[in-house]
């Protein structure tokens, strides 16, 4: 039997030459596909899409207006029952007006209506005489029309006494003008109050909106009738609320004011004055670019993107518009159909920079 030697020599030899045609094959067929592979997914073709602009801002619920309940003569107030919080119907009383020139004024008109009562009932009484008269064919028609004619001013002085008397009554008594919510009481029990002093500010019920402050480019998208949701801080769900006007000027801080209105009928019941929350609006729409936001690059204060060619990714800069979750939308920079860097984007964009900086000896 015949045994074929080798010797380590040769055996190093056709080990080394198997595995260089091992290599050559794999280099020839599977390292150019799997470069493909990679280089493929990294890359991503961009499309412009319809995006509605939301406008941001926050608001606060705060009245449409307010009632301020005024001193029409000066007195002296007594008997406040309200303090700020305190819900009033309309009519109700509030607090009263006395001192010595309402005294004054109440007993004179209260004089002025008795001797109008006592004219009254005498007219009356010679009326019925000149007719007993005129009966008796002792008196003329001239008589009775002269009789009847001091009757009827006797009546309307009398009414008219009574109204005067009724005013400085209204004037001793302070009552709500309308249904709402004490916010603030800006006089004491036993002070002096003035003609046209503010005795106290009501808030009329259900006299709610929101007012928010926009800025720069979204203040000049603002529309009367713009639909949107406010989200006040902390518990309560988002309402749907309605633009109902827009500041025809702009503040000295640049920023614009809305007031908007609940959709529905009535204001919710769970607003309150002074509640913050965001107010989102529903802007008009355009087209965008939406690109990954892992793609976008921040350099100097700018953001770019790494857009692929045939011949080599190039940076370019542009503007992001909006984000939600992972997408971005581009306002300018870039056009529907590109190709853009989608991994790894970051790295790929400061590829050189070692090749910038020398550290140190």
């Amino acid at each position: 039997m015949d045994v074929l030697m080798h010797t380590p020599e040769s055996l190093r030899s056709r080990t080394a030459a198997s595995l260089l045609v091992a290599s050559c094959m794999l280099g020839a067929i599977g390292a150019p596909a799997m470069a493909a592979d990679v280089h493929t997914a990294n890359v991503a073709t961009v499309y412009a899409q319809n995006v509605a602009r939301t406008l941001s801002a926050y608001g606060q619920v705060e009245p449409t207006a307010i009632v301020r309940v005024r001193a029409v003569d000066p007195g002296t107030l007594s008997g406040p029952r309200v303090v700020p919080g305190s819900v009033v119907t309309a009519g109700e009383v509030l607090a009263r007006i006395g001192g010595p020139r309402m005294e004054t004024l109440l007993i004179a008109r209260e004089q002025t209506l008795h001797s109008a009562q006592a004219r009254e009932e005498a007219a009356r009484r010679a009326l019925e005489i000149v007719r007993s008269q005129f009966a008796a064919q002792l008196a003329t028609r001239q008589g009775i029309d002269a009789a009847q004619s001091e009757l009827a001013a006797a009546r309307a002085a009398v009414q008219t006494a009574k109204a005067r008397l009724r005013e400085v009554q209204d004037l001793r008594t302070v009552r709500a003008p309308t249904a709402g919510i004490v916010i603030a009481v800006q006089a004491a029990n036993g002070e002096q109050t003035a003609a046209g002093e503010t005795l106290l500010t009501l808030q009329p019920a259900g006299k709610l909106w929101v007012r928010a402050t926009y800025y720069g480019t979204d203040a000049t998208l603002l529309r009367v009738g713009t639909t949107g949701r406010f989200q006040p801080s902390g518990d309560g769900d988002a309402i749907p609320v309605e633009v109902e006007a827009v500041a025809s000027s702009v503040a000295p801080d640049g920023g614009r004011s809305v007031g908007l209105v609940a959709t529905g009928p009535v204001s919710p019941a769970w607003w309150v004055n002074g509640q913050w929350g965001t107010v989102d609006l529903e802007g008009p729409s355009r087209q965008m670019v939406a690109v990954p936001t892992s793609a976008l690059i921040l350099d100097r204060g700018h953001w770019w993107v790494l857009v692929h060619t045939a011949q080599r990714d190039e940076p370019r800069q542009v503007v992001p518009e909006l984000s939600r979750g992972w997408r971005t939308w581009i306002a300018s920079g870039l056009q529907s159909g590109e190709q853009i860097v989608v991994q790894n984007a970051f790295l790929e964009y400061h590829r050189g920079i070692a090749q910038s900086y020398q550290p140190p000896d």
